[in-house]
């Protein structure tokens, strides 16, 4: 009865890999700090999913040509390399901060029966934290993996506020309300 339990669970959960695109890496327009450490974590979700058969779909944020970064059509758009989607995987392009707004994720998630996200990704302080707020308005369960995010020093005001202390921040707002920290 237990592994049926099992069985149910995962084919109720799927990993939400949001924007993990070459402009956020090293060279990239929009570098954030420690990408290479949450895509490493990342990768790591990805085999445990795989492994379990669990469904993982991919977030990809396309800009329009007056935007500095994420711009359609360019290298720094693609999704990285080292974690590039399989063919089984899905892909939903977004053009919006929150990922369900205007894409297909919510009917994806309701025709294969999703209930959960295992989410991670970039940018913590924008996509990442608008589609888990929004998950839970669309009734979704939510664990975040911490470590498997990534963000970038913000200023307000002239003041410098460390990607450390962003990250910190934000994933403390999420925690409790909008997701389980994990």
């Amino acid at each position: 009865m237990k592994s049926q339990e099992k069985m149910n669970c995962k084919e109720k959960e799927a990993l939400l890999i949001i924007d993990v695109q070459n402009d956020y890496f090293p060279g990239g327009a929009c570098e954030l700090k420690n990408a290479y450490e949450a895509e490493e974590r990342i990768i790591s979700l990805i085999s445990k999913s795989r492994a379990m058969g669990r469904p993982i779909i991919y977030i990809q944020h396309k800009n329009p040509p007056d935007v500095n970064f994420l711009v359609e059509g360019t290298l720094g758009c693609e999704i990285s390399e080292r974690i590039k989607p399989d063919s089984e995987d899905k892909v939903i392009v977004k053009y919006f901060p929150n990922s369900f707004l205007e894409t297909e994720l919510d009917d994806y998630l309701k025709k294969n029966n999703i209930t959960k996200l295992i989410v991670c990704g970039m940018m913590t302080h924008m996509c990442v934290d608008t589609t888990v707020r929004a998950a839970m308005d669309y009734g979704y369960e939510v664990d975040l993996v911490a470590d498997a995010c990534a963000t970038k020093d913000l200023e307000i005001q002239g003041e410098s506020i460390p990607a450390q202390i962003v990250q910190r921040a934000f994933i403390a707002s999420l925690e409790g309300v909008f997701a389980n920290i994990v």
